[in-house]
């Protein structure tokens, strides 16, 4: 029996310690949502009844976790990894819509408007999720005004989230995007550490790109632009900035 969070308040709170904190100097919530704080209204009864006789299962990069269109039997709590939701267009491309992290859940949307799946899940790295069915979900979200309450307060928080989305992609330069698609990835990765204590944002320029909504060779020259700024650095696929500051500049978020 594997206990989705076990372990990762701790992780997370030393994390906070070791990097520098976004708070007070970007507005990452309006870009930013997370459902990873609704699992601490429950009590301990509603908690075993929703997480702890769930088993985690095993991910690879890249396999697929739901498709867009088929009926939801559940929803899923990521217990590691990453996953990333996104449409395909007419052309086969991908539109990255968010990344989800350790500790949130997906595929919630579908089962609570009783519809489909409107987008699709692949994880970005070896991951593991945690499957709940949604008989057990609907339950205990019926027996727990709180969590009831968190729920729909992490919906409405998720629609501001996604309006601001919207509204990068029709209102920022190429650069601008990049910069804040940057920002919010390391607030995802803020617990995956390199040995001098940075930040390692793992991902590739493939995915980037469908996340800041370019083009692949756009994004490979910017972000050269930005490493001969001195704004970050990287190797391979592997991304960690040197200058937050300096990316919040070039991000232009006001």
């Amino acid at each position: 029996m594997l206990c989705p969070v076990e372990g990762w308040g701790k992780q997370k709170n030393m994390s906070y310690l070791r990097v520098m904190s976004i708070a007070g100097i970007f507005p990452i919530d309006k870009w930013n949502f997370s459902t990873s704080a609704i699992l601490n209204v429950l009590t301990e009864k509603e908690y075993d009844f929703l997480i702890s006789r769930q088993i985690g299962q095993k991910y690879v990069k890249g396999e697929v976790v739901f498709r867009e269109g088929v009926v939801p039997s559940g929803i899923y709590l990521i217990v590691k990894g990453k996953v990333k939701k996104y449409k395909v267009d007419h052309s086969g491309r991908e539109q990255i819509i968010y990344v989800a992290s350790q500790g949130e859940f997906i595929g919630y949307h579908a089962v609570l408007a009783e519809e489909r799946y409107p987008d699709s899940a692949a994880t970005i790295e070896d991951s593991v999720l945690s499957f709940i069915p949604k008989e057990d979900f609907l339950q205990v979200l019926t027996s727990s005004p709180l969590f009831s309450s968190r729920m729909l307060k992490a919906l409405s928080h998720e629609f501001t989230v996604l309006a601001n989305n919207i509204s990068v992609f029709s209102q920022r330069s190429a650069i601008e995007r990049l910069s804040i698609s940057l920002i919010f990835l390391r607030e995802k990765y803020k617990n995956d550490l390199n040995a001098e204590g940075e930040i390692l944002i793992n991902i590739s320029r493939t995915d980037l790109a469908n996340l800041a909504g370019l083009a692949k060779e756009n994004v490979i020259r910017l972000l050269k632009e930005l490493k001969e700024e001195g704004i970050l650095h990287t190797d391979g696929r592997k991304i960690w900035i040197s200058n937050l500051e300096k990316l919040i500049v070039r991000s232009n978020y006001r």
